[in-house]
C-alpha cells in the first residue's frame, strides 16, 4: 500500500522549517493560514523570504476559503475554530506548503503580480525535485526548485549567510543531511528548497540548465499523521495472515518511524529504498521481498518490480495506486486497487477495483465481507445438499429396502420450495463469525468442498435419511401407511429445520453462536414450520400433501429423531473445542 492518503490522513502541515540551522516551530491546524513561527531565527532573513517564496511560487495547489455557514457560525463561537473553513485543491503537500507560507505573509497571488511564472519543470519521480522559473521585476529570471534533500542537496553549490551567497562546503552538507535525519526520525516529511537567477535573456530553460549551481535555502518537515483507523486495520492484518508492506517515495528514516507507528515494520526493521533495490536482481528481490515490509524512496517502476517479485514468491498481491505511472505495477498484481479521490483516471481504468474513500481499513473491511460471503456459501451449499442427500437417501434406501415409498411427489415438491428453501435464503446473508479475520489465508484455488465439506455432506444427509427411514418404519408398525408418511415428512421436514441452525458455523457450537443473532433465520424457521403445521392440521390441505392429524406420542418421536444434529453437533463441537484448547496448553 502506499503511504500517503492511504494509511494516512494526508491532511499536510508543516510542522516545522530549519534554516541555517535555526529551528522554526510553526503552530496552527489544517489548513486555516493562521499560525505563528516560534524560534531564534530571524524571519527577516532573505534566506526565510526565499524559501518562502519558493514555497509558494513552486506550487500547483489552490487554498480556498468557504463560504460562511451557521454550522460554520456556531463552531467559531462554541469550538474557538473559524467560521470559515479553508480547503485545498490540489496536492495536499503543496497545499500545506502554500498554508505555511500564507502564515508567513506570502501569498502567491499578490506576490505572483510582481514576478509571473514564465516555465515550470514538473515533478518527476526519478528527478525527484520541482522547478518553477518566475520573472523578476529587474528583467531577471529567479528559479525556484523543491524536492527530495539528497536530490536538492547534491545540485547545491552556496548558500545564503549574513545576506551574502557563499560557497556551500562539505560540513554544510552533512550538517543538512543530519537535520533532514532528525526531521524524518519524527515521522516528518522533509522537502528541501533552492533558488537561483538566471540571465535576462534566458528564454529556453531545460532540467541542464536549470538545476545546476544552486543556492541551498532550507528544510520544511510535514506531518501527515496515521489514520487512526489504519492502526486497527494493519492488526487485523496480521491476525488475518496477511502481510502489509507500506511503500512510499519518503526518506527512509520517515518511512520507518510512520511504519513503527502503524505496527508495519518488521521485528528485523528492515527497509529497502530505490537505490538499493537497484542494486539487486531479481532473485535478490524475490528472496528480500519475504522478509521486507517498508520500503522508501520509490519510484514506479520499482513498485512493478516488488509486485512481480511477491507473485514469484507466490505471494497473492493487493497493490494500491493513484499516479499514471501506477498503472503498470496495479495492473500487474492479483488485485489492483486504485484510489477514487485522488486517483486517475489511467489508473483506475487499470485497477481491479477502485476504493472510494481512499482508506486502507475500507481494503480490510472489503477481505473481511468477502470472507464471510464465501462462508455463507459453504453454509449454504453444505445445507441444501445435506438435505437433498438425506431425502435421495429415503427414497433409495427404502426402494432398497422393499418398502413402500416413505414420501410422495407433492411433500418432495413442498419441501424443496418452502421448508428447506426459505431457511437456506436467510443462511445466504448469515452473520459471520466474530473470528472470521482470525484465520489464515484459504488457497486461491481451493475448492468450496475443502476442509472437510464434503464427508460433513455425506455424514449429515445419512443421518438425515437414516432417521427419516427410521420413523417411517416407526408408523408402518403401527399399520397405518397414510400415518407413516405423515411422520416421515414431517421428521424429514424437521430434521432440515434444526440441522440449519448447526450449519451458521463450521467452528463454533449453537451455544456460542447463539439463535437470536441471525432474525431472518429464525423467522424463516418459524414461518416453515407454521406451514408445515399447517399441511398436517388444515383439512383442505391434508388430501393435497398426503397427511393426518398427528398425536403428542407422534410428535415425541418426530422431534426426539430429528433433534439428532443439534445434540450431537453441539456435543462434537464442545469435545472439538475442548481438545483444540487442550492442544494450545500443550504448545504454550
Amino acid at each position: 500500500s502506499d503511504k500517503t492518503g492511504t494509511l494516512t490522513q494526508n491532511q499536510m502541515t508543516v510542522r516545522k522549517v530549519i534554516i541555517n540551522g535555526d529551528v522554526f516551530d510553526i503552530t496552527g491546524e489544517g489548513y486555516d493560514p493562521k499560525g505563528e513561527f516560534e524560534g531564534n531565527g530571524d524571519i527577516r532573513d532573505i534566506k526565510f523570504t526565499l524559501l518562502m517564496k519558493a514555497a509558494a511560487f513552486c506550487n500547483n495547489a489552490v487554498l480556498e476559503r468557504g463560504e460562511v455557514s451557521v454550522a460554520g457560525l456556531f463552531r467559531g463561537l462554541v469550538k474557538g475554530r473559524p467560521a470559515h473553513e479553508w480547503s485545498i485543491l490540489g496536492d495536499p503537500t503543496e497545499g500545506a506548503l502554500l498554508v505555511m507560507a500564507a502564515k508567513a505573509g506570502y501569498w502567491r497571488e499578490r506576490l505572483g503580480l510582481k514576478e509571473p511564472r514564465v516555465a515550470e519543470l514538473p515533478f518527476d519521480s526519478d528527478r525527484k525535485r520541482m522547478t518553477v522559473l518566475h520573472r523578476q521585476s529587474s528583467g531577471t529570471v529567479a528559479a525556484y526548485v523543491k524536492g527530495a534533500p539528497d536530490s536538492i542537496v547534491e545540485l547545491c553549490t552556496h548558500t545564503y549567510r549574513g545576506g551574502l551567497a557563499v560557497p556551500l562546503s562539505a560540513r554544510d552538507r552533512e550538517e543538512i543531511l543530519r537535520h533532514n535525519g532528525l526531521l524524518a526520525e519524527k515521522a516528518l516529511r522533509v522537502l528541501a528548497f533552492a533558488y537561483r537567477e538566471l540571465p535576462a535573456g534566458a528564454e529556453k530553460f531545460s532540467e541542464e540548465s536549470v538545476e545546476q549551481r544552486l543556492i541551498f535555502l532550507g528544510l520544511a518537515g510535514m506531518l501527515d499523521p496515521p489514520r487512526p483507523s489504519a492502526v486497527t486495520a494493519v492488526h487485523t492484518c496480521h491476525r488475518a495472515g496477511i502481510k502489509v508492506v507500506m511503500i512510499t517515495g519518503d526518506h527512509p528514516l520517515t518511512a520507518r518511524a510512520v511504519a513503527r507507528e502503524l505496527g508495519i515494520l518488521s521485528k528485523k526493521g528492515d527497509i529497502l529504498t530505490g537505490r538499493e533495490i537497484d542494486r539487486l536482481s531479481d532473485k535478490q528481490l524475490q528472496e528480500a521481498a519475504g522478509e521486507v515490509s517498508v520500503y522508501a524512496r520509490l519510484s514506479p517502476k520499482h513498485k512493478l518490480r516488488i509486485v512481480r517479485a511477491l507473485k514469484q514468491s507466490g505471494h497473492v498481491v493487493a497493490m494500491t495506486g493513484d499516479g499514471v505511472n501506477d498503472a503498470p505495477a496495479v495492473k500487474e498484481a492479483d488485485i489492483g486497487i486504485a484510489m477514487g479521490t485522488t486517483g486517475t483516471d489511467v489508473t483506475k481504468e487499470a485497477s481491479a477495483m477502485v476504493l472510494s474513500d481512499d482508506n486502507f481499513s475500507s481494503i480490510v473491511a472489503a477481505i473481511e465481507e468477502g470472507r464471510g460471503i464465501y462462508d455463507n456459501i459453504r453454509k449454504f451449499i453444505r445445507y441444501l445438499l445435506s438435505c437433498n442427500v438425506g431425502e435421495v437417501l429415503t427414497m433409495f434406501l427404502a426402494v432398497l429396502g422393499g418398502l413402500p415409498l416413505p414420501l410422495v411427489p407433492i411433500q418432495i415438491l413442498w419441501m424443496n420450495l418452502v421448508t428447506d428453501g426459505l431457511p437456506a435464503m436467510a443462511l445466504g446473508v448469515d452473520r459471520y463469525d466474530r473470528d472470521i479475520m482470525s484465520r489464515p489465508p484459504r488457497h486461491p484455488r481451493e475448492s468450496v468442498f475443502s476442509h472437510g465439506m464434503t464427508w460433513r455432506i455425506a455424514l449429515n444427509g445419512v443421518v438425515i435419511g437414516a432417521g427419516t427411514l427410521f420413523a417411517f418404519r416407526i408408523g408402518l408398525s403401527m399399520g397405518d401407511l397414510a400415518l407413516a408418511r405423515t411422520l416421515a415428512f414431517n421428521t424429514l421436514v424437521f430434521f432440515q429445520l434444526f440441522y440449519v441452525f448447526i450449519c451458521r458455523s463450521e467452528f463454533h457450537s449453537i451455544l456460542e453462536v447463539g439463535l437470536g443473532t441471525n432474525p431472518y433465520l429464525v423467522g424463516a424457521v418459524l414461518f416453515s414450520a407454521t406451514l408445515q403445521l399447517a399441511s398436517v392440521y388444515v383439512p383442505f390441505l391434508q388430501p393435497v400433501f398426503h397427511t393426518v392429524p398427528l398425536n403428542g406420542q407422534h410428535w415425541a418421536i418426530i422431534l426426539a429423531i430429528s433433534s439428532v444434529p443439534i445434540v450431537w453437533g453441539t456435543l462434537f463441537r464442545s469435545l472439538a473445542e475442548r481438545a483444540r484448547e487442550k492442544i494450545m496448553y500443550l504448545k504454550v
